[in-house]
């Protein structure tokens, strides 16, 4: 496979000044022929293929486009095949029997082998400022259709404007995007804070990629994040809680992580976590390190992870301090942490909506901490058969590694899991007792005879 190195090698002794990096920059491309790139066929998943020739032979062009071509390029395995393409979302819907149209600010085409979903979207023109921009700078209307040049100057990053074409092969980059690939630099295409205006979450995808690829930002690119984070307030919390979930289950969590507390986003992100970090941060910060170092691996090992854990971790400091405060108020323990995860969890929604499928069950994990500590009676192997309590135990050996004092509660319950049931009895009538007196049992009243 060649290197980045190597590709520029071969395009020193191969291009001519026609097609040169700097005349790139002034509009004309460069074009990288099929001998000096590194992205070959076998590995583009079939599905993506599939469209290409699928649009190719309907007389449309067709360019695998954005970071499947920037991964391939670094030699690493794209999560997902993005297609661009002159054809208008209802031509590629008309081609593709198993396509969707979707989407209204952006329309797009969802193509379905399989399992497997590649997103086609037509070349994208600058937007029209009176029409399709707020007084905030945000898009708010970007179905201006365009040409390839145009839809590459439009695009977020330099390294996501390079462009696979189908009928030759090559690689097509307009925008500087391989030379910042080479310098291991993000880089912003056209004003910055204008682009970072239109839309805020490239702020969040240029921290993602620092985490994920390794590289570094540009210095204009960096230098407006913390000036502009706040704007992120603004954009709707469904589609925060979409981007979180690609900040923090990527594999780079922990690193992800530092990038924006460092930058200031967390707050926004989080707010409640944030400020309470703020105040104690070795207590919370030490947890939600070790948590999201759990994730990262978990990921590299192939396991499942759920967000529910995540979430659990985010928000566990607010709901821990806030079930303290009302425990103080002589609520009583459950109740009192029911009381606190439904706060925190309401105000947090309003920032990044976390849906109920997962908000339930973060709150069946926090719920579950006080239950594992009432194991005496029939409660600890009724709690074994709880539905989450495994993911309820593995939060106590979160805590327990993290300082609090939960040590020998955690290596009880890793034994009580895999010994039989007798020596099951046996550890829980081993358990001291609780000192609370056993419920007298309410006797029913008599019934009173009916007099005649």
């Amino acid at each position: 496979m060649l290197s980045l190195n190597k590709i520029f090698t071969r395009l020193k002794k191969n291009r001519s000044s026609k097609n040169s990096h700097s005349d790139s920059q002034k509009g004309g491309p460069l074009i990288i022929a099929r001998p000096d790139h590194n992205i070959s066929r076998k590995h583009i998943s079939s599905a993506a293929l599939k469209v290409l020739y699928g649009l190719k032979d309907a007389g449309f062009d067709a360019y695998l486009v954005g970071g499947c071509v920037r991964d391939l390029l670094l030699g690493y395995e794209p999560k997902d095949f993005d297609v661009a393409t002159n054809a208008s979302p209802e031509q590629v819907h008309k081609v593709f029997r198993r396509s969707r149209l979707i989407g209204r600010r952006f329309k797009l085409v969802h193509v379905r082998y399989g399992r497997e979903v590649i997103e086609v979207a037509t070349f994208r023109a600058p937007p029209e400022i009176e029409q399709h921009i707020d007084e905030q700078g945000r898009i708010v209307q970007d179905n201006v259709f365009g040409t390839l040049e145009q839809d590459a100057w439009r695009r977020d990053f330099t390294i996501n404007a390079l462009y696979y074409n189908i009928r030759d092969f090559s690689i097509v980059d307009f925008t500087g995007g391989l030379a910042d690939l080479k310098a291991k630099n993000i880089r912003l295409i056209g004003h910055v804070e204008t682009r970072y205006r239109e839309d805020p979450v490239r702020m969040l995808r240029a921290l993602r990629f620092v985490g994920k690829l390794d590289l570094e930002l540009d210095d204009e690119t960096e230098r407006w994040i913390p000036k502009l984070a706040h704007l992120l307030a603004d954009i709707p919390a469904a589609r925060l809680f979409d981007e979180t979930l690609k900040l923090y289950l990527s594999g780079d969590a922990a690193v992800t992580h530092e990038l924006l507390v460092d930058y200031g986003v967390f707050d926004i992100l989080f707010p409640q976590a944030a400020a309470l970090m703020d105040e104690d941060e070795d207590d919370v910060h030490t947890l939600l390190t070790k948590a999201l170092e759990n994730t990262d691996q978990r990921i590299d090992e192939g396991k499942p992870v759920t967000p529910a854990f995540l979430f659990a971790a985010l928000l566990w400091e607010p709901v821990n301090q806030l079930w303290q405060h009302y425990q103080a108020k002589n609520i009583s323990v459950i109740p009192a942490l029911q009381k606190a995860a439904a706060e925190v969890l309401a105000e947090q929604v309003q920032r990044v909506a976390i849906p109920k499928r997962y908000s339930i069950v973060s709150k069946d994990i926090w719920v579950l901490q006080p239950r594992l500590t009432m194991r005496q009676g029939k409660r600890a192997i009724r709690l074994v058969q709880h539905p989450k309590f495994r993911a309820g135990y593995d939060f106590l050996l979160l805590r327990s590694e993290t300082g609090e004092p939960l040590t020998e509660l955690a290596e009880w319950w890793t034994a009580f899991q895999v010994v039989a049931e007798d020596e099951q009895q046996k550890m829980v009538q081993a358990l001291p007792a609780t000192g609370r007196k056993p419920r007298r049992r309410r006797r029913g009243k008599k019934p009173v005879a009916k007099s005649e």
